[in-house]
Parts: structure tokens; sequence; C-alpha cells
């Protein structure tokens, strides 16, 4: 029992701590964009599933690897909030709320916006590159996958799980999520399968950049001089009566 409460600590101590201190701070209000997304989400499938909407749906926010770049480039963010209408709805709206809402908190808005349209424009770029090899080659996808509607938030979910598991260095879960999109195309191979790797690979590759620029930074911190330039600040600082900055 012990070592089972030594993992969890270990492995989402530091997450769990980040999304507790961030909802009692500000309740739901650390979660503004995770709910505008739920809205939305349910909103369009409201839409889709009425006979006037389902073409204005289609529309601006249905993506295809047949369709002219430039106009899967436009509809790819919306894209994100449109179910895919042969799965549960509920489905969707859980993960959008669970994973970007952890996401919010623990990333920011910001980080947690841009790392969900990279994961899903990677899936979305990949299916073109896929069919542009053709189903003979590795990594080729077959050419009527050129015509499968590419919508939901899926692809952007599995990046930011993977990338909140790198962030708070919980190795184990994310092992088993990328473990999880492995054995899913393996079992079931379809462009959806193929496009959750996808994006986990551009994320991985994210993530990688991230620890470059950390390196960099510790680098230049304790570079040639650093130790000089901080006694001398000490010193000059040894003498002043102001407390100490609290940032």
């Amino acid at each position: 029992m012990n070592l089972l409460r030594k993992f969890v600590r270990a492995e989402w101590g530091a997450l769990y701590r980040a999304v507790r201190d961030g909802l009692a701070a500000k309740k739901w209000r650390a979660i503004p964009v995770t709910l505008a997304a739920v809205c939305l989400t349910a909103l369009l499938q409201y839409i889709q599933n009425q006979e006037w909407g389902y073409q204005f749906v289609q529309n601006i926010g249905s993506v295809r690897a047949e369709e002219p770049l430039w106009l899967a480039l436009l509809r790819t963010p919306l894209s994100l909030f449109v179910p895919a209408l042969d799965l549960p709805v509920w489905g969707a709206l859980g993960q959008i709320l669970l994973v970007f809402g952890i996401a919010e908190i623990a990333l920011g808005r910001r980080r947690m916006l841009v790392i969900g349209y990279v994961a899903t424009l990677a899936g979305t770029l990949y299916a073109r590159f896929g069919i542009w090899l053709g189903e003979d080659r590795p990594l080729g996808l077959p050419a009527s996958d050129a015509q499968v509607v590419d919508t939901g938030p899926s692809a952007a979910v599995v990046g930011l799980a993977v990338y909140v598991c790198w962030r708070y260095r919980a190795w184990c879960t994310m092992a088993l999520v990328i473990g999880a999109m492995v054995a899913e195309t393996l079992i079931d191979d379809n462009l959806a399968g193929r496009e959750h790797l996808a994006a986990i690979v551009a994320v991985l590759l994210l993530c990688a950049v991230s620890a470059l620029r950390q390196r960099r930074r510790s680098g230049m911190w304790s570079g040639p001089g650093a130790g000089s330039g901080s006694t001398t600040a000490l010193r000059r600082g040894s003498g002043s009566k102001r407390p100490p900055s609290s940032s």
C-alpha cells in the first residue's frame, strides 16, 4: 500500500496540486476556454443534427483531404469542436471538459490552445501526406481516406494529454496514453488512429524543443561569470535596508 501511495504521489502529485490550487483559487473561472469549448461543441452537435444545419456545419468545420489545402486550414480550428457523427457526443464533451480543463489550469490558456491546435493540424496535414504516399508505402493511406470527414477533438485531447504528462513528469501515464494509441492503430488501422499518432509525434517534438530551450536557459545562468555576477549582486545588496522583492 505504501508503494502504491508513493507511486501515485510521484506520478500525479504535482499535477493534482496544480489543478486543485487553480480550482480552489478561481473555481470555474479557472477554465473559461474549456467551458466555452464544451458549449460550442454541444451547439455544433445540435445544429448538425438538424436538417437545416448539417450542411452549414459541414461548410464551416468539416475537413476532407480531397479539398484544397487553404480551405482545410481555414476550417481546421473550428473542426476541432465538430463532433464526429458516428460517435456519441458525450464522449467528446467529456474529453474536452477533463483534458482541456486540466491543461488550461496546468499549462495556461495560451499554451493549451497552441498545443491543441498543433496536434489537430498535425493530423490534418498527415492525412494529405499519407494519401500522397499511397497505401503501398510505409505511413501511406488509401486514396479513399481523402473523402473521410475529419473532425472532432480527439487529436487535440491526445496531444494535450501527452504534453501535460511530460510537463509534470507523469511518465507512466504518458507511456500508457501513447501505448493505447499505438494499440488502437494496430487493432483498427484507420485514419483517426493514424492522426492520433501524428498528433503525438508533433507534440513530442514540441516537448523536445521546450526541453532544449530550458537547457539553454540553465546554461546561460550557470555559464562562465555567472557565479561572480551573483556574488557581486549579493555584495551590492548587502548594504541595502530595503526588503527583498517578492518576485
